[in-house]
């Protein structure tokens, strides 16, 4: 059975009625990281350190992987990082992506470059049409903290009024820790006031800098569940987009139409030096786990579980199987 097929007939099976929630479930993405080299510190990081390891790719190189994706069917490409707008050749590779016939060109930016709005004309004219911002917090001091740059936050949220202010889609991408989770709603409510047309949590994946810094940025997840519905129900109430991510079914009950792992298309992953043929695949057989109890859950089938290093470190008392008569 088809991944696509898998998954309609799972959520007939437990949302009778109700359509998943992927938006075309036959897109394939390609996710290219152009570069490591970041104007923000992030203590939840996952790159870590590649920034010194690694720095930006040549034009050379992810032009050739820009076609490479192509030929694999890709209709969709993310460019990531690091942060790409700093990348020198930023604007020639949206324009290259455009030439090659991507259908949508999403940049995953800390937003801090499209605060000059000749910044974010130039690069909508190259081509990119869809732009997903980090902001972590609902206050300068909160984002500012988690970013270790003063001034990111007032730079970042300009970066989104230049962009909503174009017609442009404008998402966010909110990473959950310690420092912001008990401000989830307060944050929900600034992104529906700034227009964004997507939000997601996020629960950091403890490796890079949320590795290092486990003790003051990664929360338990039993105590941000409450925060993170409570913030999803502004995106709802207000008619946008929402969505979780890396956190399992078992603690999204009444909430299990967010969990976002079942939006997320086909998508190879362009890496520093390696190259991911399926991000799902990888996801579940090297980036989560399951726990001895999880084979009981109806969610089984779907759920991917945690990140593989959340139980390591916090066990498995948290995850308890969600049982119906399908189990």
């Amino acid at each position: 059975m088809s991944k696509e097929r898998l998954r309609d007939f799972l959520f007939q099976k437990f949302y009778p009625g109700k359509e998943a929630m992927i938006e075309n479930p036959v897109t394939k993405r390609a996710d290219v990281k152009i570069g490591f080299l970041c104007n923000n510190r992030c203590r939840h990081c996952v790159q870590g350190d590649k920034r010194q390891q690694y720095g930006n790719k040549t034009l050379r190189q992810i032009r050739g992987e820009l076609r490479n994706a192509i030929s694999d069917g890709c209709t969709e490409v993310v460019f990531t990082g690091g942060e790409p707008t700093l990348h020198k050749d930023f604007l020639e590779l949206v324009r290259c992506s455009k030439d090659l016939g991507f259908k949508s060109i999403q940049i995953q930016t800390n937003g801090r470059m499209f605060s000059y709005m000749d910044f974010c004309i130039r690069t909508i004219k190259a081509g990119a049409n869809d732009f997903c911002l980090a902001v972590h917090g609902h206050t300068d001091s909160v984002h500012d903290y988690l970013t270790s740059v003063k001034g990111s936050f007032g730079q970042t949220i300009q970066g989104m009024r230049n962009l909503k202010s174009l017609n442009v889609r404008v998402a966010s991408n909110i990473v959950v820790s310690k420092v912001n989770y008990r401000h989830l709603p307060q944050i929900a409510k600034l992104l529906v006031v700034l227009g964004v047309d997507q939000f997601q949590f996020a629960f950091p994946h403890p490796t890079g800098k949320a590795g290092e810094n486990l003790p003051t940025i990664v929360p338990r997840m039993k105590e941000i569940i409450p925060y993170v519905k409570r913030g999803l129900e502004v995106g709802i109430k207000a008619g946008k987009r929402v969505m979780t991510e890396a956190i399992p079914y078992c603690l999204m009950v009444g909430y299990e139409d967010y969990v976002g792992e079942m939006s997320i298309p086909d998508t190879e992953v362009f890496e520093s030096d390696y190259k991911i043929d399926n991000y799902t695949e990888y996801r579940r057989n090297e980036g989560k786990s399951k726990g001895p109890e999880c084979q009981r859950c109806k969610y089984r089938s779907v759920c991917e579980g945690p990140w593989r290093e959340y139980p390591e470190v916090f066990g498995w008392d948290e995850f308890r199987p969600v049982l119906n008569n399908y189990v």
